[in-house]
């Protein structure tokens, strides 16, 4: 400390007055703040369940498609044929997290009008590792949601068995502008 620093804090400290009975005064912890957790609302909403669950055996490809699509729809999303718009990576997170972790991506992917997705489950060695019980899990839930429109295991270059190729529904936004692109052809 040099000298105006040491003359600048004994003026500051001029008036100060020793603590008397030190042994009287107590010393408080400072409070911590309360950490209030923040209500995830899109989860308020969230249908997807984790009750008993039939677990789907390693060797069986994820497959499903809805009642009046397609075979040729489920076949070219089977080959990969469809550019995946966006993708959601489950690898090693707990059933709990990835429930929630796909509800919120497919509310996402539903407001932003996308039609084709990757879902990366992860590959298990034995039918009771955790990777295919998120791949069981996912295959009960995408059926749960009314926008699929069908799902199907991914390509080797794409993940293999260890993902998943989602189609969903045209928005209503989509189908307006699909009805007005081949409209205009038509005249």
């Amino acid at each position: 400390m040099n000298l105006d620093e040491k003359s600048l804090f004994l003026d500051a400290m001029d008036d100060v007055k020793p603590l008397k009975n030190c042994n009287s005064s107590q010393w408080l912890k400072p409070v911590k703040e309360k950490v209030v957790q923040k209500l995830d609302t899109v989860q308020l909403d969230n249908f997807l369940t984790t009750d008993f669950l039939e677990i789907i055996p390693l060797n069986t490809l994820l497959e499903f498609k809805r009642e009046g699509l397609q075979t040729g729809v489920l076949d070219k999303l089977r080959l990969g044929k469809y550019k995946q718009e966006a993708s959601l990576n489950l690898i090693r997170q707990p059933v709990e997290q990835c429930r929630q972790m796909l509800f919120a991506y497919m509310q996402e992917a539903k407001k932003d009008g996308l039609r084709n997705l990757l879902i990366v489950h992860g590959k298990g060695r034995d039918d009771k590792s955790h990777a295919n019980i998120v791949r069981s899990y996912l295959a009960r839930w995408l059926v749960e949601f009314e926008e699929v429109q069908a799902f199907c295991s991914a390509m080797p270059h794409h993940g293999g068995s260890g993902a998943c190729y989602v189609a969903l529904k045209k928005s209503d936004q989509a189908k307006v502008e699909n009805w007005e692109r081949h409209a205009k052809r038509s005249r």
